[in-house]
């Protein structure tokens, strides 16, 4: 993280007023109290409070604040919902927090391009409840779809449930606006399927507000499917799930989603939500399948001969169109579930192939007798991305230690059997001391460079995703030993 610069801190008021110049006084927060609520995101456990907030309300605003920022050397960091799990919205104590907050409309709903045009604080699911009445939709659907912003979907490029079959963020958007640091704004993509050029849209998915500020965002809707239905199947142990899983995808079948949970998670989850979950099985899965009636039928009768040939314990098909989002209420509500077992839980968000599933979970469970902390496990088991929640009390100092470091043994372990550091959360600065687990010192600083060709003097949201404490060494390692912090440059609970 870039050490902080005493001048700018001293000189606050200065910059206050003069941002008070290009927003309204209103919309820009500098008094403790005000700046309080920002000082984290949904990695709780690291905190810190910037300068200043400055709320604009549009893309000029945007631009002139950039500018001014990149002329006065001072740090951004921009911030949607405040939802994100890496911690890719922690602000630094002389850095301004751009939020976008108030950028929060639908601008534009255009069924023949089958496309949206929002603000980037717009929540994901406000979209398809403005679309859903016609019959469409937008596919990706993080679990925490009723509370984070489209913006920010795109910075961390998230997935969702859903994700197996119609793709990530990444897949399901035409068109940004964006601003570069120096305040020059620039639109990429449109309501086309295809440009000319550089693939700057998926360069700009999943950079974590690295590269520019996202104002505008235009996003593909889908027709509803004619029919959907979803099975419950549970199974007495982990490796019967997994192969299950691998099976149904080699059998040319591609549910419209696929997760996993453990026991513990299972039991969680339909105390919570009473979603009629089989809590006698060791490993359960939530198969969806959509299309038209037939194909549904036809498929569903497939999966469900593959997970007879795989020792299932029971099946349970949904009736109806209420028991098949019931089954899903469950799986979304995983998160707050595990608010009963624990004070605290600490999400991971690794990917791993598809058939490294047993191997990886018994390797969690084994970490978990290490460590003795409790672990509650969801995958979306189709495309491998598993989210462990790790229990414990972000009060008690030694319990936090113990939890990074099984944290970072489980996705050091997931890089080692062929997969990677995240699948939908980003790097932020969770991970961004593993960075040299999968890459070594040349990819990262080719990584670099492209972030300086946008933002000469790393003004942009600094201190996360590259790691910080040294250079990695050709072999791709790097370990962090002998401070009271993961993050010495950030603040802990």
């Amino acid at each position: 993280m870039p050490k902080t610069n005493n001048k700018i801190f001293l000189n606050k008021k200065i910059y206050v007023e003069e941002l008070k110049k290009i927003v309204k006084k209103e919309n820009i927060l500098s008094h403790e109290d005000e700046l309080k609520p920002y000082e984290t995101d949904g990695l709780s456990a690291y905190k810190e409070i910037p300068m200043a907030v400055v709320l604009p309300e549009n893309t000029d605003e945007v631009s002139k604040v950039l500018r001014y920022c990149n002329e006065k050397n001072i740090k951004v960091v921009p911030r949607g919902a405040g939802t994100g799990l890496s911690g890719g919205a922690l602000p630094l104590k002389d850095s301004i927090l751009l939020g976008l907050g108030k950028f929060n409309k639908i601008l534009d709903i255009d069924y023949g391009n089958r496309c949206v045009v929002v603000q980037p604080g717009v929540t994901n699911l406000s979209i398809t409840k403005a679309v859903e009445n016609k019959g469409f939709y937008y596919a990706p659907d993080p679990s925490s779809q009723i509370a984070c912003s489209i913006g920010g979907n795109v910075a961390e490029n998230s997935g969702g449930v859903h994700s197996l079959k119609y793709g990530t963020t990444t897949n399901n958007i035409l068109g940004l606006e964006v601003v570069f640091m120096d305040g020059s704004i620039s639109r990429i993509g449109g309501k086309t399927f295809d440009t000319d050029g550089y693939d700057l849209l998926g360069l700009i998915t999943g950079s974590e507000g690295l590269l520019c500020v996202i104002t505008e965002v235009t996003v593909k809707i889908l027709n509803k499917s004619q029919s959907a239905k979803a099975a419950l199947v549970g199974f007495s142990s982990i490796e019967d799930a997994g192969n299950c899983v691998s099976q149904i995808i080699a059998s040319g079948i591609i549910p419209a989603g696929m997760e996993m949970m453990d026991q513990l998670l299972i039991k969680a989850t339909d105390d919570f939500v009473k979603a009629g979950y089989p809590r006698e099985a060791e490993a359960m899965l939530i198969i969806e399948l959509d299309g038209t009636e037939l194909e549904v039928k036809e498929l569903m009768n497939r999966v469900v001969e593959i997970a007879k040939k795989n020792k299932s314990l029971n099946i349970k098909i949904s009736k109806d169109d209420n028991e098949r989002i019931k089954f899903w209420a469950g799986r979304k509500a995983a998160f707050p579930a595990c608010g009963a077992m624990s004070p605290d839980y600490y999400c991971m968000d690794g990917t791993i192939p598809r058939g490294k599933l047993a191997e990886v979970l018994t390797e969690i469970k084994r970490l978990s007798k290490k460590y003795n902390l409790k672990v509650a496990n969801a995958f979306h088991a189709g495309d491998g991305n598993l989210h462990p929640l790790i229990m414990y009390d972000a009060n008690d100092i030694e319990s936090l230690n113990k939890t990074e470091k099984f944290g970072a043994e489980i996705l050091k372990y997931c890089v080692k059997v062929g997969g990677i550091l995240t699948g939908e959360h980003g790097v932020g600065v969770e991970k961004r001391e593993l960075m040299c687990e999968m890459f070594n010192n040349n990819d990262i600083q080719q990584q670099i460079k492209i972030k300086k060709s946008l933002d000469k003097n790393s003004l942009l949201n600094p201190g996360k995703v590259y790691p910080i404490l040294r250079k990695c060494a050709e072999e791709g390692r790097v370990h962090v030993h002998g401070g009271k912090t993961k993050f010495p440059d950030i603040p802990r609970f």
